[in-house]
């Protein structure tokens, strides 16, 4: 069944954490899909190991955080260590704004099986083919033509789709196909990374450690469901037959006081570091999502989630522009907001490794590494780096955004109580469209007759939020119980915000319009500078 003058409205190409990712998305907003993936099975190895309630947030807005919550385990601190014992700095979790754990610990087989458990309740939109490889693309005016062969028998298809999500890895063949560069490098170093499963509990072994050695530091990570990681520097002299054997790995275990009364090795890999960007993210109708677009080290925990954050921010724009309420040049904000957050957790990876080669290859005293540390993550005080509420510079918004404004910032999620006295937390009573918030009035009373009109076409609710100390005046009112948001908002000076689906603020008092389109775009010396996410 076509979809006006294409078979269907997005193709999907990449069925991983982000094309799965992208499925339930817009699954979840009634768009119909095609998805085509050349593997049947999930990818067996666990690449990443963690995920944060920036991430979760984005799934809750789709029915997926407690099933997600179900398959992983909360990290409460993470420390630097040397295997004498000392501990150079130990990071704590922060308490969560957002109303989700602010860090958990993952496997992630077992999360891109819930996550296709998801896209299952779409299946009257979403339809998924397996052993499809793309073979080349054909754009039009009005779709783009996918082309894709049965990698069993051969058989050759093709499908039209108005826009085409390119989800498929760091060697992505439809960025290939496009002529789209890939920016960057690649470490020297090799990594051996082995996988086990936990037979027997040892000391501390639910925290996230680096072990510090000038020899040879290791990465030791607590993943969920019973599984557990370790990554080792090779040497200069040593190479991947060195460790090719469950023997010889056994001998760098050794090293950490793990037997084979703790643990079986299920599996294990080698791989360099790279650092690489797509030149551009968007060619037509067709865009780059996740690896396909950016590549970054794993030390700040980022890439994969990276991939999902940019999938939550293109899709509900796609349902917008496709509905017909927002013209497509909405979608050239897709990379001018992600880009930039991008290239800052690019930059923090790339800096916790510069931090490990620097006292892998000088032997640092670890006095002074402390101090680097510190220094390098801006730390006053141990806390775990990379958290906070983040915040969008450039990009689908109706005014600049300053430190006294409450634009391009993202408010915290308290449980709020609606007026019949049911309690839950803000954005599931949000729903997944545009919001308006008003501190302790409709937001309406704020609007000019031009604003109501513009925000009524993208089907916005107004909905006031008051204080648990006073009365309900309107079945639509919901209750801060513990103040929290209602004092966000009046530190920034605010008394309506207007909130996307992604809930970044899009306006606010004094600039309360419906965005128009962009608000500026980031040059590349912005991107570089990594300055623009904020705590």
């Amino acid at each position: 069944m076509k979809t006006g003058p294409f078979d269907y409205e997005v193709a999907i190409v990449g069925y991983g954490p982000t094309g799965v990712s992208a499925a339930n998305f817009l699954g979840a907003y009634g768009i119909r899909c095609i998805v085509l993936e050349r593997d049947r099975e999930i990818y067996p190895r666990a690449r990443a190991v963690t995920v944060n309630d920036w991430t979760l947030r984005c799934f809750q807005s789709v029915g997926l955080a407690d099933g997600l919550l179900g398959v992983m385990d909360p990290m409460t601190e993470m420390r630097w260590r040397t295997f004498s014992g000392k501990d150079l700095i130990r990071m704590k979790v922060p308490d969560a704004e957002m109303g989700l754990p602010v860090a958990s610990m993952i496997y992630q087989p077992a999360m891109e099986q819930v996550l296709r458990q998801g896209v299952d309740r779409f299946a009257s939109c979403i339809d998924v083919r397996f052993g499809q490889e793309v073979t080349a693309l054909e754009s039009t005016a009005l779709a783009t033509k996918v082309n894709f062969r049965d990698i069993e028998t051969n058989a050759e298809g093709q499908v039209s789709a108005r826009y085409v999500l390119a989800c498929d890895g760091g060697s992505s063949n439809v960025r290939t196909q496009l002529g789209i560069a890939l920016q960057g490098s690649t470490t020297d170093t090799k990594w051996v990374v082995i996988d086990v499963r936990v037979k027997r509990w040892w000391p501390d072994r639910h925290l996230l450690t680096f072990w510090s050695d000038a020899a040879r530091p290791v990465v030791d990570i607590p993943l969920a469901l019973g599984n557990h990681r370790w990554e080792f520097p090779l040497s200069a002299h040593e190479s991947e037959k060195d460790f090719a054997t469950h023997d010889q790995l056994w001998r760098l275990l050794a090293t950490m006081g793990v037997t084979p009364d703790n643990v079986e090795i299920h599996q294990h890999a080698f791989y360099k570091h790279h650092v690489r960007r797509a030149e551009r993210w968007r060619s037509g109708s067709v865009f780059l999502l996740g690896d396909a677009a950016h590549l970054m080290p794993p030390w700040a925990g980022s890439g994969m989630q990276s991939g999902i954050r940019d999938a939550f921010n293109l899709c509900w724009k796609l349902r917008e522009v496709l509905r017909g309420r927002l013209p497509d040049t909405l979608l050239d904000s897709y990379e001018a907001e992600r880009a930039p957050n991008v290239a800052f957790v690019t930059a923090e990876s790339e800096r916790l490794g510069r931090i490990i080669k620097r006292q892998m290859t000088t032997g640092e005293k670890l006095d002074a590494l402390h101090r680097v540390l510190c220094k390098k993550l801006h730390l006053r005080e141990p806390v775990q780096p990379l958290t906070g509420l983040p915040a969008i510079e450039a990009g689908w918004m109706s005014t600049r955004p300053q430190k006294t404004n409450a634009i391009g910032q993202m408010p915290p999620q308290p449980r709020v109580a609606d007026a019949s006295g049911r309690q839950a937390h803000l954005d599931d009573f949000l729903g997944a469209g545009f919001v308006l918030l008003g501190d302790g009035i409709n937001p309406q009373a704020l609007l000019s007759d031009p604003q109501k009109a513009g925000w009524l076409e993208l089907n916005a609710r107004c909905i006031a939020v008051r204080e648990g100390a006073q009365a309900a005046t309107s079945e639509d009112d919901l209750f801060d119980l513990d103040g929290s948001l209602l004092k966000w908002m009046r530190a920034r000076n605010t008394k309506c915000i207007a909130l996307r689906p992604d809930r970044f603020v899009a306006a606010a008092d004094g600039a309360l319009d419906v965005p128009t389109l962009p608000y500026r775009s980031v040059p590349q010396s912005l991107i570089a500078s990594n300055a623009v996410y904020s705590d």
